[in-house]
């Protein structure tokens, strides 16, 4: 058995079929894991979708901001922007079995003691927090109220992390970390205004795994979401986003024997 751990697909279906031939996928033996944003910017949304959901146990997932968008434009009165390219789904006759497929994925896993999430983890987070409160917004999400609890979270307050925080405030912040966080500060306060390269922080800031006093900086750590991290090598951090959509490559690492796929797109 050998598990891959993939990064950003956005919609881009004919690249994700290629790693799959690439890698030799066996689904009687194989395991995937994709770090979110399966969706949207790509041509291909619906297909990719129903490929990762029709793929059952051997395949696993975790949301990124363009799936939870995608959630926002199908369950509440949000709009898809004009950039969006999951229409495919919303018109599509399965849109409910792939939006409740949707609805049932965490925001992290924990995985061989290596952590999976889409963007990445406040420096002072451990293990056991990420997952408290990973579940915590899976609960809500697969509640009655899911509609009303995503339309909730659309607000970039609180910034900075407090066990003091209400429940709701706790999910959004929770979500804005995981899903969106690029830089932030040593005491877990979060910057959106900025998309630089990582080397290149406001003041006060750091990308976040550039923290020395991380709680978990002697964990390996695989993420996505921040394309512009091609040329990072550091000691357990592994940036996937290998920048699909924009006509980089799509990225699968192999677990078991550390070795990395590229497809270019």
């Amino acid at each position: 058995m050998s598990d891959y751990i993939i990064g950003d697909v956005q919609g881009c279906y004919d690249a994700l079929t290629s790693l799959i031939k690439k890698i030799n996928f066996k689904t009687d033996k194989d395991r995937l894991f994709f770090l979110g944003d399966v969706v949207n910017r790509g041509n291909k949304s619906l297909q990719t979708l129903r490929l990762i959901k029709d793929l059952g146990e051997n395949a696993k997932m975790i949301l990124g901001n363009h799936d939870f968008h995608l959630l926002a434009c199908a369950l509440t009165d949000k709009k898809a922007n004009k950039k969006d390219t999951f229409g495919d789904i919303l018109s599509a006759n399965d849109k409910f079995p792939l939006i409740d497929f949707l609805l049932q994925q965490p925001l992290s896993l924990v995985h061989q003691g290596a952590v999976l999430v889409h963007a990445g983890v406040p420096p002072s987070w451990g293990i056991e927090l990420l997952s408290q409160q990973s579940l915590a917004v899976q609960k809500r999400l697969q509640s009655e109220n899911a509609g009303q609890f995503i339309t909730n979270m659309y607000h970039d307050q609180p910034r900075t992390w407090s066990p003091e925080l209400i429940e709701d405030d706790a999910c959004r912040y929770t979500v804005n970390a995981l899903l969106r966080m690029r830089f932030c500060s040593e005491n877990d306060t979060l910057e959106f205004a900025h998309k630089l390269n990582y080397d290149t922080a406001p003041k006060g800031f750091k990308a976040w795994f550039l923290h020395e006093n991380r709680a978990l900086k002697k964990t390996d750590i695989f993420f996505g979401h921040w394309s512009a991290l091609s040329g990072v090598d550091k000691k357990h951090i592994y940036p996937l986003d290998s920048g699909c959509i924009w006509g980089g490559a799509l990225s699968a690492f192999m677990v078991d024997q550390k070795r990395l796929f590229k497809v270019h797109c």
